[in-house]
């Protein structure tokens, strides 16, 4: 009796390319998605990372009657004998009061996933603690003193991702997908649309920049808000 073997073929050539345009075709539909809800977890870790400077901070302005500056900077070294670096031209400077004091012994809060920032390594020893490339958040003084929670309590304290790490008020829209993330002196954080126009936000009229002083500002027209950026690592 003759048994008859069906033969088994593989996928030709032509199905294989079908399959793999398919396939290519799914991938470009979904990367986006997925580059989309990256950034958006990275903006919920800056802005819970926010709220934490917001705490010690609160709890800073309260021990010395103001944010950090080469005052409080003086006063943080006579009370706890830190050598640390505490006052300098950049926030990574400002932010390590808060460790000397005692008001955290974590270097995590303070970081955002923005360029040339990596996760803090947690050494908070002289010469490493809140290291250049260790502190993605930008600090706002009063010229060169700190704020004092006595002023508008919208006014903005701690924001990130400036753009180019420029000190101008504007931020890049890459990094939380168009927000920028903003600390306010009432402990409040929240994330504001970057404009597209000029890379700047408005805290909320017309005339209401991140650096716009006046009588309709937030900072009123005595104020003088400048930024003290992070000192990130070289490209």
């Amino acid at each position: 009796m003759k048994t008859n073997h069906k033969m088994r073929r593989g996928f030709t050539l032509v199905e294989l390319l079908v399959v793999i345009v398919i396939i290519a075709a799914l991938a470009g539909l979904t990367a986006p998605m997925v580059i989309r809800q990256r950034k958006k977890a990275d903006q919920t870790e800056a802005v819970s990372n926010a709220r934490q400077v917001g705490l010690a901070m609160f709890e800073f302005e309260n021990e010395y009657s103001g944010y950090p500056d080469a005052t409080t900077a003086a006063a943080v070294t006579a009370a706890t004998g830190s050598t640390l670096t505490l006052s300098g031209t950049n926030s990574n400077d400002y932010f390590r009061q808060l460790i000397a004091g005692n008001f955290t012994q974590s270097e995590k809060m303070f970081y955002a996933k923005i360029p040339n920032v990596k996760k803090p390594d947690e050494d908070i020893s002289a010469a490493k603690a809140l290291a250049e490339g260790e502190v993605g958040f930008a600090y706002l003084l009063n010229g060169t003193n700190g704020f004092s929670a006595a002023g508008n309590p919208s006014r903005p304290l701690v924001v990130t991702p400036l753009l180019n790490n420029a000190i101008d008020g504007t931020f890049d829209s890459g990094p939380f997908d168009g927000k920028a993330i903003v600390l306010k002196m009432d402990n409040s954080v929240t994330s504001i649309n970057i404009r597209t126009t000029d890379n700047t936000i408005l805290l909320g009229g017309a005339n209401s920049g991140l650096l716009t002083a006046g009588t309709t500002s937030v900072w009123g027209t005595t104020a003088v808000p400048t930024l003290a950026a992070p000192k990130v690592k070289a490209n």
